[in-house]
Protein backbone atom coordinates (compact mmCIF):
# COMPACT_ATOMS: atom_id res chain seq x y z
CA UNK A 1 0.00 0.00 0.00
CA UNK A 2 1.16 3.36 -1.05
CA UNK A 3 2.26 5.18 2.05
CA UNK A 4 0.58 8.70 2.31
CA UNK A 5 2.56 12.05 1.93
CA UNK A 6 2.31 13.99 5.05
CA UNK A 7 1.06 17.24 4.54
CA UNK A 8 2.84 20.11 4.53
CA UNK A 9 4.07 21.74 7.75
CA UNK A 10 2.18 24.98 8.76
CA UNK A 11 4.67 27.91 9.03
CA UNK A 12 5.60 29.05 12.06
CA UNK A 13 4.26 32.42 13.75
CA UNK A 14 8.13 33.58 13.39
CA UNK A 15 7.94 32.91 9.70
CA UNK A 16 4.94 33.89 8.79
CA UNK A 17 5.95 37.66 10.25
CA UNK A 18 9.46 37.13 8.56
CA UNK A 19 7.23 36.71 5.35
CA UNK A 20 5.23 39.65 5.93
CA UNK A 21 8.18 41.79 6.53
CA UNK A 22 9.93 41.00 3.88
CA UNK A 23 6.52 41.53 1.66
CA UNK A 24 6.65 44.61 2.95
CA UNK A 25 10.59 45.22 2.06
CA UNK A 26 10.00 44.26 -1.31
CA UNK A 27 7.04 46.93 -1.70
CA UNK A 28 9.44 49.44 -0.32
CA UNK A 29 12.21 48.47 -2.25
CA UNK A 30 10.34 48.28 -5.50
CA UNK A 31 8.80 51.93 -4.88
CA UNK A 32 11.73 53.23 -3.49
CA UNK A 33 14.09 52.43 -6.14
CA UNK A 34 11.63 53.60 -9.07
CA UNK A 35 11.52 57.19 -7.69
CA UNK A 36 15.21 57.18 -7.04
CA UNK A 37 15.77 56.39 -11.28
CA UNK A 38 12.93 58.32 -11.81
CA UNK A 39 10.61 55.93 -13.26
CA UNK A 40 8.20 57.12 -10.65
CA UNK A 41 8.39 61.00 -11.01
CA UNK A 42 7.03 63.85 -8.80
CA UNK A 43 3.94 64.34 -8.74
CA UNK A 44 3.19 60.60 -10.25
CA UNK A 45 -0.21 59.10 -8.37
CA UNK A 46 0.30 55.85 -6.25
CA UNK A 47 -2.22 54.11 -6.15
CA UNK A 48 -2.39 50.72 -3.86
CA UNK A 49 -4.07 48.22 -5.94
CA UNK A 50 -1.70 48.91 -8.70
CA UNK A 51 1.03 48.51 -7.13
CA UNK A 52 0.03 45.41 -5.21
CA UNK A 53 -0.95 43.83 -8.44
CA UNK A 54 2.04 44.84 -10.23
CA UNK A 55 4.33 43.00 -7.87
CA UNK A 56 1.79 40.28 -6.74
CA UNK A 57 1.67 41.22 -3.40
CA UNK A 58 -1.63 41.78 -0.75
CA UNK A 59 -2.84 45.71 -0.28
CA UNK A 60 -0.98 45.59 3.12
CA UNK A 61 2.45 45.39 2.27
CA UNK A 62 2.01 48.01 -0.16
CA UNK A 63 0.14 49.84 2.44
CA UNK A 64 3.21 49.44 4.85
CA UNK A 65 5.87 50.60 1.93
CA UNK A 66 3.84 53.64 1.02
CA UNK A 67 3.72 54.74 5.07
CA UNK A 68 7.01 54.25 5.50
CA UNK A 69 7.73 56.19 2.33
CA UNK A 70 5.77 58.79 3.71
CA UNK A 71 7.58 59.08 7.03
CA UNK A 72 11.10 60.00 4.93
CA UNK A 73 9.36 62.30 2.37
CA UNK A 74 9.50 60.86 -0.45
CA UNK A 75 5.73 60.54 -0.64
CA UNK A 76 3.00 62.56 0.38
CA UNK A 77 -0.54 62.56 0.95
CA UNK A 78 -2.43 65.63 -1.27
CA UNK A 79 -6.03 66.55 -0.57
CA UNK A 80 -7.75 65.06 -3.62
CA UNK A 81 -5.41 62.76 -5.05
CA UNK A 82 -4.04 60.98 -2.54
CA UNK A 83 -0.60 59.49 -2.22
CA UNK A 84 2.01 61.12 -4.85
CA UNK A 85 5.49 61.11 -5.49
CA UNK A 86 6.69 64.50 -3.43
CA UNK A 87 7.20 67.52 -5.94
CA UNK A 88 9.49 69.79 -4.50
CA UNK A 89 9.20 73.52 -5.08
CA UNK A 90 11.90 76.32 -5.53
CA UNK A 91 12.29 77.00 -1.95
CA UNK A 92 12.53 73.11 -0.30
CA UNK A 93 15.10 72.69 -3.11
CA UNK A 94 17.27 75.94 -2.08
CA UNK A 95 16.51 74.45 1.65
CA UNK A 96 17.93 71.11 0.22
CA UNK A 97 21.02 72.23 -0.89
CA UNK A 98 21.95 74.14 1.80
CA UNK A 99 21.98 71.69 4.29
CA UNK A 100 23.89 69.46 1.12
CA UNK A 101 26.86 72.65 1.41
CA UNK A 102 27.06 72.43 4.95
CA UNK A 103 27.09 68.53 5.22
CA UNK A 104 29.20 67.94 2.19
CA UNK A 105 31.75 70.31 3.46
CA UNK A 106 32.01 69.05 6.77
CA UNK A 107 32.47 65.63 5.28
CA UNK A 108 35.19 66.93 2.84
CA UNK A 109 36.92 68.63 6.23
CA UNK A 110 36.71 65.16 8.33
CA UNK A 111 38.15 63.07 5.35
CA UNK A 112 41.05 65.37 4.72
CA UNK A 113 41.91 64.75 8.63
CA UNK A 114 40.93 61.02 9.14
CA UNK A 115 40.58 58.98 5.09
CA UNK A 116 43.43 56.45 4.59
CA UNK A 117 45.82 56.76 1.52
CA UNK A 118 43.71 53.71 0.15
CA UNK A 119 40.27 55.50 0.49
CA UNK A 120 41.95 58.80 -1.42
CA UNK A 121 42.75 57.12 -3.86
CA UNK A 122 39.93 54.70 -4.55
CA UNK A 123 37.91 58.65 -4.47
CA UNK A 124 40.79 59.52 -7.11
CA UNK A 125 39.61 56.57 -9.07
CA UNK A 126 36.17 57.39 -9.09
CA UNK A 127 36.72 61.13 -10.17
CA UNK A 128 39.27 59.93 -12.85
CA UNK A 129 36.39 57.98 -14.16
CA UNK A 130 34.20 61.32 -14.98
CA UNK A 131 36.84 61.71 -18.03
CA UNK A 132 35.45 58.80 -19.53
CA UNK A 133 31.46 59.26 -19.32
CA UNK A 134 31.60 62.70 -20.22
CA UNK A 135 29.09 62.37 -23.47
CA UNK A 136 26.77 59.78 -21.23
CA UNK A 137 25.05 62.00 -18.78
CA UNK A 138 22.66 58.94 -17.14
CA UNK A 139 26.09 56.72 -16.29
CA UNK A 140 27.90 59.98 -15.40
CA UNK A 141 25.56 60.40 -12.83
CA UNK A 142 25.82 57.19 -11.15
CA UNK A 143 29.62 58.09 -10.52
CA UNK A 144 29.00 61.29 -9.65
CA UNK A 145 27.01 59.42 -6.86
CA UNK A 146 29.46 57.12 -6.28
CA UNK A 147 32.26 59.59 -6.07
CA UNK A 148 29.71 61.63 -3.16
CA UNK A 149 29.15 57.89 -1.73
CA UNK A 150 32.46 57.78 -0.82
CA UNK A 151 33.58 60.92 -0.30
CA UNK A 152 30.65 60.62 2.95
CA UNK A 153 32.55 57.56 4.02
CA UNK A 154 36.12 58.70 4.33
CA UNK A 155 34.87 61.28 6.62
CA UNK A 156 34.44 58.34 9.16
CA UNK A 157 31.71 60.04 10.93
CA UNK A 158 28.55 57.35 11.20
CA UNK A 159 26.29 60.19 12.34
CA UNK A 160 27.45 62.35 9.49
CA UNK A 161 26.94 59.58 7.03
CA UNK A 162 23.47 58.54 8.39
CA UNK A 163 22.42 62.16 8.01
CA UNK A 164 24.03 62.42 4.48
CA UNK A 165 22.39 59.31 3.21
CA UNK A 166 19.14 60.92 4.52
CA UNK A 167 19.62 63.61 2.44
CA UNK A 168 20.55 61.35 -0.55
CA UNK A 169 16.89 60.14 -0.23
CA UNK A 170 15.48 63.88 -0.72
CA UNK A 171 18.28 64.29 -3.65
CA UNK A 172 16.55 61.86 -5.49
CA UNK A 173 13.33 64.16 -6.28
CA UNK A 174 14.93 66.64 -8.02
CA UNK A 175 14.27 64.77 -11.18
CA UNK A 176 16.86 64.23 -14.27
CA UNK A 177 20.66 64.70 -13.74
CA UNK A 178 21.92 68.48 -14.70
CA UNK A 179 25.21 66.60 -15.75
CA UNK A 180 23.26 66.66 -18.97
CA UNK A 181 23.44 70.45 -19.02
CA UNK A 182 25.89 72.15 -21.39
CA UNK A 183 29.14 72.47 -20.05
CA UNK A 184 28.15 70.78 -16.65
CA UNK A 185 29.65 67.57 -16.86
CA UNK A 186 33.27 69.03 -17.99
CA UNK A 187 32.96 71.66 -14.63
CA UNK A 188 31.69 69.34 -12.39
CA UNK A 189 34.73 66.66 -13.31
CA UNK A 190 37.12 69.52 -12.89
CA UNK A 191 35.65 70.16 -9.46
CA UNK A 192 36.06 66.89 -8.17
CA UNK A 193 39.91 66.50 -9.36
CA UNK A 194 40.07 69.65 -7.68
CA UNK A 195 38.48 67.89 -4.23
CA UNK A 196 40.89 64.73 -3.95
CA UNK A 197 43.82 67.08 -4.83
CA UNK A 198 42.77 68.80 -1.74
CA UNK A 199 42.10 65.98 0.33
CA UNK A 200 45.52 64.49 -0.68
CA UNK A 201 47.18 67.89 0.30
CA UNK A 202 45.27 66.64 3.60
CA UNK A 203 44.07 70.38 4.11
CA UNK A 204 40.82 70.28 5.73
CA UNK A 205 40.56 73.91 4.65
CA UNK A 206 40.83 73.46 1.22
CA UNK A 207 38.85 70.28 1.22
CA UNK A 208 35.42 72.32 2.79
CA UNK A 209 36.02 75.20 0.89
CA UNK A 210 35.94 73.45 -2.42
CA UNK A 211 33.40 70.76 -2.22
CA UNK A 212 30.95 73.75 -0.80
CA UNK A 213 31.49 75.85 -4.08
CA UNK A 214 30.91 72.46 -6.27
CA UNK A 215 27.41 72.19 -4.48
CA UNK A 216 26.77 75.56 -5.07
CA UNK A 217 28.05 75.30 -8.47
CA UNK A 218 25.33 72.45 -8.65
CA UNK A 219 22.66 74.24 -7.17
CA UNK A 220 23.21 77.10 -9.90
CA UNK A 221 22.82 74.68 -12.68
CA UNK A 222 19.69 72.83 -11.16
CA UNK A 223 18.21 76.67 -10.40
CA UNK A 224 18.82 77.68 -13.98
CA UNK A 225 17.31 74.48 -15.17
CA UNK A 226 14.04 74.78 -12.71
CA UNK A 227 13.73 78.63 -14.04
CA UNK A 228 13.72 77.53 -17.75
CA UNK A 229 11.12 75.08 -17.37
CA UNK A 230 8.43 77.42 -15.68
Amino acid sequence: MPRQKAAPAAPSAKNLGQSACSRGEQAYQYVRTAIRSGELAPGTRLREIELAELLGLSRTPVREALSRLESEGLVVNESGRGLVVTELDQSMINELYVMREVLEGTAARLAARHASDVEISALREIADRDAQLLEQPDQLAVNNHFFHETLYRCAHNRYLLKTLNSLQESMSLLGPTTLAMPGRAQSSSREHQEMVAALEQRDPDLAERITREHIRAAYKVRLTRMLRNI
